[in-house]
């Protein structure tokens, strides 16, 4: 039993901790990637393992969401890529984009987290509404999917400068 403790304290000790948000990275630089869910990325403290095994802690200031794509470094300039982790989520098609829109309309109305696509939209599984959608005549099924929701008009400014998802479709460069 001595030898467990000491060698999960030793775990502890050496864990490496996440303590800045990065907003750009040079392109030359190597970085970890770990996969998080929607949850997990809402948070500023949190405790994940990497895909090697390795646990690592975050710390970060209290910015807002982290996106697919960003970067958190350590103090000593470890870097590390957060990708959005496929789960469980709810899609919603229609034959006709009017349909999905009117439900977008509904969920946004009960102040879902929603993620919106030209062909879909996606929000965490309720069957209550996945009944009301389905009731509206569109299809929901149950899939595996990254979860990428949309911020919403009143979020706070974060200083990622990057494009939310629903934005980024329509983002003309000049």
């Amino acid at each position: 039993m001595e030898h467990f403790k000491s060698s999960a304290i030793e775990k502890w000790i050496n864990m490496k901790i996440y303590t800045q948000r990065l907003d750009h990275i040079e392109s030359n630089i190597e970085a970890e990637s770990i996969e998080l869910s929607f949850d997990t990325r809402q948070k500023s403290r949190f405790r994940a393992t990497l895909n090697n095994g390795h646990d690592i802690g975050a710390d970060l200031p209290r910015t807002g969401i982290l996106r697919s794509g960003s970067y958190i470094a350590t103090e000593q300039g470890e870097v590390l890529r957060v990708d959005a982790k496929a789960e469980k989520l709810m899609q919603v098609s229609a034959l006709h984009s009017f349909d999905l829109l009117k439900a977008a309309y509904h969920l946004g109305n009960r102040h879902v987290p929603l993620m919106l696509t030209p062909t879909a939209l996606y929000f965490e599984p309720d069957h209550v509404l996945a009944e009301m959608i389905q009731g509206l005549g569109l299809t929901v099924d149950e899939v595996e999917h990254p979860f990428e929701p949309e911020s919403g008009a009143y979020a706070q400014h974060q200083h990622d400068h990057r494009l939310s998802p629903i934005k980024a479709l329509h983002h003309v460069h000049h």
